[in-house]
């Protein structure tokens, strides 16, 4: 961001970190608003919206050649109104814009950039533009002038494409029909992930290759189903090919958005919240899966991150950390082999460099990128005496790597994103044992419940410098269900089963379309846009409605309940068709889908209070790769007995802490022998 003495814009009264970057542009921006629509009516001009996020990189790279420069915002200010809109903020405008961008270009990303009419239709779309047309790519400068003089000489012709865009594009969402799934869609998505599984790094497809921590979590429970080992294999493979990559920050931990090579070596370095998440419960669930340490390790060093970098004072967790710092892409994180002399000597820094792959040559614009691609993972897993000293150097290269000027961090909290790492780690205290991730969970969760409800109980989607704004949108609901389910089993205390409960509700009556089924990313009490999606394709974030579906399912075991199941097989239906069309583009959904076959063991615990055998109990299931299951403990509380009425019927046998198993509503005898219990978890 340049200042150069010129005035601010109207984005310096937003709180949005993207916004505030562009608020010393001389291009005279306004946030998405009724002014700025009401302006383009009164001009008769076309909007230039642009949707971004603070820490992408290729949104710095048009900022610095075009928003900044005084020729681009001349044009732009004489013939267009421009608006600028943080994706984060707005999820519901980015995935309307987006499918609209995929439709006309037949690619999207990041910046992307929209013009639209005053009515808010799309006349055309583009990703990142360079200010003047270079190769096979159309410059903005072209671009500005060419639909300009269009605006001016074919205005009629022009909304008129709008209008049929919006009307195809409403067509084509129409939700067809099909009939219910079955169970061969499981084989179709395991089939497809082979095809596309790379042997030697691990991951899917070539280059970029993006984590998707979810497909790795829907392989593992297909494995646990079927007992195919193959499918195991390529998630152990992706785990470790990731953890070993330059994806992974090795000296300061967490993982990167994406790498750009197949190897998992060089990263775009921006980090996400959500990916973090949803990486730890990959290793996690690879740990519970496999009992390898490594898969402990990794996780344990996410939550290391998130913790110190990514927690603020209050409680909730910030969004993301940028790629670039002094205006150069990953220049925080890489390193030469003097550089690790001057910190370590010469002894350690051999070790390390040749530990790290840290050369004189460099494997990233003439510097290295510190990754344990050429290491054997057993190797990884030496001796403690050599892992010890390891560690010991490269918490020496942390602390001067500190000093270094560090990457833009955007510090909004985001409801959606909070309610994944508040899943993440209090999934974490239970497998880890680990009472700290659980006091930052709930700490998270607390600092939620006092800062983004409004005073009618409606949720807000992001709070940053004391200003909570935006309806919550359906992952916000979605995603801290979740998070309140996790905590649940990880305390079990009644208020957060309750607290999900009041939340699945809340998302039935603001997002469910009644009459076709399924959940809207917007509320019916939301801003009417030109678009209403209705999203179930799980990208480099689950869908609202496949967090939505496993939360329905999980919370009907917990409530010894139908009522959301009927509600999913409704949703089976009517996603049926498009999940059929591309299976691994919704494996969350079909990790729902899973749980949905397996009618989900559901265990009771009925306590007089947290006793010993009690503790057994929740080891031993702890301990066990069980993703179909859901557990409560009956402490007998009135509050419980509301929520679970026909849990008054588990009692407490001969006076000793008892366990309940049932599947297929139908009931185990009641245990209160730890060995008995055993038997009945394999």
């Amino acid at each position: 961001m340049t200042t150069n003495n010129i005035e601010p814009n109207r984005l310096i009264k937003e709180k949005s970190p993207y916004l505030l970057q562009h608020a010393y542009n001389p291009v005279d921006w306004y946030p998405w608003s009724e002014e700025a629509f009401k302006k383009a009516k009164e001009e008769d001009k076309l909007i230039f919206l642009s949707i971004g996020y603070s820490t992408c990189h290729w949104c710095h790279v048009m900022e610095r050649e075009s928003f900044e420069d005084e020729e681009v915002a001349e044009a732009l200010n004489k013939d267009f109104i421009a608006i600028k809109v943080d994706r984060e903020e707005r999820p519901d405008l980015d995935n309307i814009y987006m499918n609209i961008t995929q439709a006309l270009t037949g690619q999207g990303g990041w910046p992307m950039n929209v013009f639209i009419t005053p009515e808010q239709k799309p006349i055309y779309a583009g990703t990142y533009f360079p200010k003047r047309s270079i190769m096979n790519r159309i410059g903005l400068l072209d671009v500005l002038e060419k639909l300009s003089k269009a605006w001016k000489e074919k205005k009629n012709e022009l909304i008129e494409s709008s209008e049929n865009i919006i009307e195809a594009l409403n067509r084509s969402k129409g939700d067809i029909e099909g009939e219910e799934l079955d169970k061969s869609i499981l084989e179709d998505i395991f089939e497809d992930n082979k095809r596309s599984f790379d042997p030697k790094y691990g991951g899917f497809g070539n280059k970029p290759k993006f984590p998707m921590a979810h497909n790795l979590l829907q392989l593992l429970r297909y494995w646990k189903d079927t007992g195919d080992k193959e499918s195991l294999e390529m998630v152990e493979k992706t785990l470790q090919g990731m953890y070993k990559g330059g994806i992974f920050d090795h000296i300061g931990y967490g993982f990167s958005r994406y790498s750009v090579d197949e190897k998992w070596l060089v990263p775009h370095f921006e980090k996400m919240l959500y990916d973090n998440a949803l990486l730890a419960f990959s290793y996690l669930e690879g740990y519970q899966a496999t009992k390898k340490p490594i898969y402990k390790e990794v996780a344990e060093k996410i939550f290391t991150y998130i913790i110190r970098d990514m927690t603020s004072e209050e409680g909730g967790f910030y969004s993301a950390e940028d790629a670039d710092s002094e205006g150069e892409e990953g220049k925080f994180y890489v390193w030469d082999p003097e550089e690790i002399k001057d910190i370590l000597g010469d002894e350690e820094a051999n070790l390390v460099c040749n530990y790290y792959d840290i050369t004189e040559k460099g494997n990233f614009e003439g510097k290295s990128i510190p990754n344990l691609i050429k290491q054997d993972i057993k190797i990884i897993d030496k001796s403690q005496e050599f892992k010890y000293r390891v560690h010991a150097y490269t918490d020496m290269l942390f602390y001067a790597r500190e000093k270094r000027v560090h990457p833009h961090k955007d510090d909004k909290i985001l409801t959606s994103w909070n309610g994944l790492m508040i899943a993440a780690l209090a999934y974490g205290s239970r497998i880890l044992e680990n009472g700290l991730y659980i006091k930052i969970a709930e700490r998270a969760i607390d600092f939620i419940y006092k800062n983004l409800f409004n005073d009618e109980g409606r949720l807000l989607a992001r709070y940053r410098d004391g200003e909570a704004k935006f309806l919550g949108y359906l992952e916000d609901y979605s995603f801290l269900t979740w998070g309140l389910i996790e905590l649940y089993e990880a305390t079990f205390k009644v208020e957060y089963l309750e607290k999900a409960l009041n939340l699945m509700e809340e998302s039935f009556r603001l997002f469910w379309d009644k009459d076709e089924g399924g959940f809207y990313i917007n509320g019916h009490d939301g801003e009417k846009l030109v678009l209403r999606p209705k999203d179930i394709y799980d990208g480099a974030i689950p869908s609202g409605n496949s967090v939505a579906a496993l939360n329905m399912l999980r919370l009907d075991k917990m409530a010894e309940s139908e009522r959301y199941t009927e509600k999913f097989r409704v949703m089976l239906k009517k996603f049926s068709s498009e999940i059929k069309d591309n299976p691994p583009a919704y494996s969350f959904f079909l990790m729902a889908y899973m749980y949905y076959l397996k009618s989900g063991k559901s265990i009771v615990i009925s306590i007089k209070e947290k006793d010993d055998l009690f503790n057994d109990m929740i080891k031993e299931i702890n301990e066990k790769y069980l993703p179909f299951i859901s557990v409560v403990a009956n402490d007998n509380s009135n509050k419980l007995q509301e929520i679970v009425p026909s849990i008054k019927y588990k009692k407490i046998i001969d006076g000793k802490t008892t366990a309940y198993i049932c599947e297929d509503f139908t009931c185990n005898m009641p245990t209160n022998d730890l060995d008995n219990l055993k038997e009945q978890l394999k």
